[in-house]
Order: structure tokens, then sequence, then C-alpha cells
């Protein structure tokens, strides 16, 4: 099992020493991947038509995770570097696939591109994409991203994107991996057909059902489960005990990683609570406290 640790994004403040030092002491601790959050624009949530269910708002604030990555690629050496989620469909694709390159190349190989649809229909309205035609144009963008990343030249044609005999340089020196992330069947559907792995953003005891669906719908693909990588989540607020049997849970169910979420935004909305995490050495701590328990 590889455990990962999330960046607490929203809390972690904008002193790039601070950053620098959480980011080295995760990968000092044997964590395997560093995970980011990603929203461009928070929006306010009350009276709004239709409701806004996500768990941020306009006062959670997130570093931009290919400039965020960039930086990590420079302080750190061996840690993957993986976005959880990316909110692929508001985003060019043609830049996307650009800016992961980038990071890719300078890191050494170590982006995991994990991408999703999002909620924050304000934030794809700002962006200037409709939100209704995401899930079709997330499909789209993987099949574009790929041939970008590969091809010495490419002559694209799509429902939503054109690119006439152009090229992407400096290409990386592997196909970047893309997980998916969601908690939807259609989200699955889309993993099981297209992604190189899932990317559950939830304790194992929650996710069982639908990673046996995953599963089912891999096997339809022809595609063995086993070959196929997936991560859960763990709040740090669970106890140490609780940890054990979940990473034990998701061992026995097929799981491969396992990610530690330590900070207090949001933690009553997706269900668990708040610590009361207090500056750059409290998340260190829960590092320490969680690799112990847990390596």
């Amino acid at each position: 099992m590889q455990l990962g640790a999330v960046l607490p994004t929203t809390e972690i403040g904008n002193d790039p020493g601070a950053i620098r030092e959480w980011a080295q002491a995760a990968e000092g601790l044997g964590f395997s991947r560093i995970l980011t959050y990603d929203h461009v624009l928070g929006a306010e949530r009350s009276g709004r038509d239709p409701e806004m269910m996500g768990p941020y708002t306009d006062r959670d604030a997130f570093h931009e995770p290919f400039v965020l990555f960039g930086y990590l690629a420079g302080v750190t050496s061996r840690v993957e570097l993986a976005t959880s989620i990316l909110i692929l469909p508001q985003r060019q694709t043609a830049l996307v696939a650009k800016q992961a390159a980038e990071v890719d190349l300078l890191s050494g190989g170590r982006l995991v591109l994990g991408v999703g649809t999002g909620w924050n229909w304000v934030e794809y309205d700002a962006l200037g994409v409709p939100f209704g035609d995401r899930g079709k144009r997330v499909d789209e963008q993987v099949a574009l991203l790929r041939e970008l990343w590969s091809e010495p030249l490419v002559d694209f044609e799509g429902d939503f994107h054109r690119v006439d005999r152009a090229a992407l340089l400096p290409r990386p020196g592997r196909s970047i991996p893309i997980w998916f992330g969601g908690f939807t069947p259609p989200a699955l559907r889309r993993a099981a057909r297209l992604g190189d792995g899932f990317m559950f953003g939830a304790p194992p005891s929650r996710m069982q059902k639908l990673l046996s669906l995953y599963q089912e719908l891999l096997h339809k693909e022809g595609r063995d489960p086993a070959s196929v990588p997936c991560e859960a989540v763990v709040d740090f607020s669970q106890s140490p005990d609780e940890w054990r049997s979940e990473l034990e849970l998701w061992r026995e169910a097929g799981g491969t990683h396992l990610s530690l979420r330590a900070m207090d935004t949001a933690a009553e909305a997706v269900g668990f609570q708040k610590v009361g995490f207090s500056g750059l050495g409290s998340y260190l701590e829960a590092l320490e406290k969680f690799v112990e328990v847990c390596r």
C-alpha cells in the first residue's frame, strides 16, 4: 500500500518556505505522493439557482496546481505530484497538455494528472466554458491530451476541439498517467474506459460499493482490475485504529493507494470533524503520526 499526503492547500498559507518544508517533510517521511485540490475560483453559495452543493466557498484559498507543482518539482526529488483532482473541462486542453508536460519534464516524470468534471458551475461560467457538456468534453480532452503528448504532429478534429497540424514541444518522455476522480457511476464508467487509475476522495469504508462497481466496469472493458491502481482518502480526525482498519479494508478490496487529508477546511461538510490545526507544525505532526501508525 502506497501512502499519500494531501497538501492542506486552503490553510497552509502563502509562505513558500512553509510549503517547501511541508513537501520535503512528506517526502522525507516516505510518502509516495503529494496531492493537491483544484479550484480557480471559489463562489459564494447562498441564493444560487441551481443550488451549489460542493464543500468550498469564496473564503477558501487554493494554490494553482501546475504552478505549485513547478515549485515543488524543484524542492523535492522523489515524491509523485498528483492533482486530486484537476477540473479538466473548464480548462483549455492544449494549454493543460503544455503545462502538464512541463511539470512532468521538470520533475523527472513525477506528475500524476488526476482529472474530473467538478461541481462549481459559477467557476465554469467565469472561465467561459459551458457547465452542461462537461462530461462529453472531458472524454475528448483525454484523447487529445494523449495525442499531443505522443505525436510529432497532431491533426485533430472533434466536437469541441480543432488542432490543425500542430505540435507540442517539448513533449514529455512518456504518456503522463491520467487518473479520474468522482463519486458517480458516469465517472466510474469513464474511468474504466479511459483512465490509468481512480481517485476515491473518501475513506475505504464509504467507497466499497463504488469500488466494486468500478472493478465490474473494468472487467466489462476487458481490463484486469488488479492492474489498475485506485486510491482512497482517510481524514486525520479519524482515530489511529480507524486508519489501520481503513488501510486493511482497502488492501483486501484491491486498493493500492491511501492518502491522508489533514486540514479543517470543509471537514464537517464532508462528514468529518475539525481538529484545530494551528500552523505548520501541526500539519507536520499529522504527517508523522499517520506514517508511524500506517507504515
